[in-house]
């Protein structure tokens, strides 16, 4: 599979709810679609016209920055006394701007080895400096509170702080980044109230959000499809975003197609794209183009038939004889510069009603449509379940089923929290998982 790459001028990114997990670059910034049907691709239309350009975006960053580093230099003055402090300050310091301008450096350069390099460090540096501001700030917080309580100088105590803080960040990045490799298990089962003939039970294997990009290791899909094998499924269904947003930074295109051919199951392996699987412009593994620039290339659609992916894009096929399948395309990036897909009553419009009927899709929206459409069951990816702590506990507030199983308005809904990771190659809080949906008929 040869690269062509489409590199997508900055534009503005656009402003939406918090339902991705933990963004460390700003809280909102998505624009998802919620009624499945066609919305304009005009940029001006997008979240009631909230916009947010890359330079304000970057200009954030850099200043939530420089206030980590300036805490950081109040901590070593504090506690080595400011003659000391100003010694080594050039040790630390310099290394500092330099993994903060990773992210931005991996942004706008021309797509290269080295620009898929600079991400890749760039994605490991946001998760460390996500996690080091906050843990430094907290204990900075109760470090005063002590103060405050003893009625005393602290003085060299400020080590404790700044100490503290390395250490822990460490020690929680480096689990996150082993624990992100080790994909587990998870089983849902799920009642449909309708006949499928002499099909009483189907198998599914859903999987999703694979972001096979600048930080993934071909050893975890190889592992994911063993998993995935051991289930002897019926079914595999992939809910999107096999890329992020970028076909180049996948390393060793064949080798991830070749594990992927590798998946067996009785009717075969059928997939949908998410919202990253176009070419644009990232920054810190988060886009920052809109979706008039978001295209999905002819290496990536080949991609998906070399893995052995039938592409379901709002279509319908039959899973055996009694039971239908429903794939959509992502209503918040179609791949065309659009967002334009089919509503829900029209995905559904030729289904037989009295067989039972699946949905797969990307995004976990639109489920009353499909509810009132005929659908039995939608199936989902996306939201990582939080990816990070503490965004396993924010996105239940934005999402109607941010994780696992839920029935919403009469829908069975199945959310995967995904094989794969966006943005800091990291899981803390969550896993990654194959998740086996177990279907009954009645």
């Amino acid at each position: 599979l040869s690269v062509q790459r489409i590199i997508p001028v900055p534009y503005e990114i656009q402003l939406g709810r918090f339902e991705h997990g933990l963004n460390p670059l700003f809280l909102i910034f998505k624009n998802s679609t919620e009624n499945g049907g066609s919305e304009a691709a005009d940029p001006a239309d997008s979240w009631k016209g909230k916009k947010m350009h890359p330079a304000i975006l970057i200009t954030i960053y850099l200043i939530l920055s420089t206030i980590a580093g300036l805490m950081t230099e109040f901590c070593l003055q504090k506690w080595l006394l400011p003659e000391k402090a100003g010694r080594i300050r050039k040790f630390w310091l310099i290394p500092y701007i330099v993994l903060s301008l990773l992210p931005v450096a991996g942004a706008f350069l021309p797509d290269s080895g080295v620009k898929f390099a600079l991400q890749g460090a760039g994605n490991i540096w946001l998760g460390f400096y996500i996690y080091y501001g906050w843990i430094l700030i907290d204990l900075l917080i109760l470090t005063a509170i002590v103060k405050l309580a003893l009625h005393r100088k602290i003085g060299r105590g400020y080590a404790v702080p700044l100490l503290g803080s390395v250490i822990l960040t460490v020690v929680l990045v480096s689990y996150g980044m082993v624990h992100a490799q080790n994909t587990v298990v998870n089983h849902f089962d799920v009642t449909v109230e309708k006949s499928a003939g002499e099909t009483k039970e189907m198998k599914l294997v859903l999987i999703a959000d694979l972001h096979m990009s600048v930080n993934s290791k071909l050893s975890t899909i190889e592992r994911m499809v063993e998993l995935v094998n051991e289930q002897n499924a019926d079914a595999v269904v992939i809910a999107g975003d096999i890329f992020t947003s970028s076909y180049g930074g996948m390393r060793n295109p064949d080798g991830y197609a070749k594990a992927l051919r590798g998946m067996k199951s009785k009717y075969g392996v059928f997939a949908v794209y998410g919202n990253h699987d176009v070419e644009e412009m990232l920054f810190g593994g988060f886009p920052i183009s809109p979706v008039t620039r978001a295209f999905r290339t002819k290496e990536m659609e080949a991609f998906f038939e070399a893995a052995g992916f039938r592409t379901l894009t709002d279509e319908l096929v039959m899973l055996g004889d009694s039971v239908q399948l429903a794939g959509r395309i992502d209503g918040e990036r179609a791949g065309d510069g659009t967002k334009e897909r089919m509503s829900a009553s029209e995905l559904l419009s030729g289904a037989d009603k009295n067989l039972p009927i699946l949905v797969l899709q990307h995004e976990p929206h639109d489920f009353k449509a499909l509810k009132e459409a005929g659908a039995d069951v939608a199936l989902c990816g996306h939201t990582h379940n939080g990816q990070i702590f503490p965004g396993n506990l924010i996105i239940p507030f934005f999402n109607e089923n941010a994780y696992g199983y839920v029935n919403v308005d009469g829908l069975d809904t199945v959310v995967t929290a995904g094989v794969g990771y966006y943005g800091p190659p990291m899981r803390i809080g969550t896993n990654s998982e194959v998740t086996v949906v177990n279907i009954h008929f009645q």
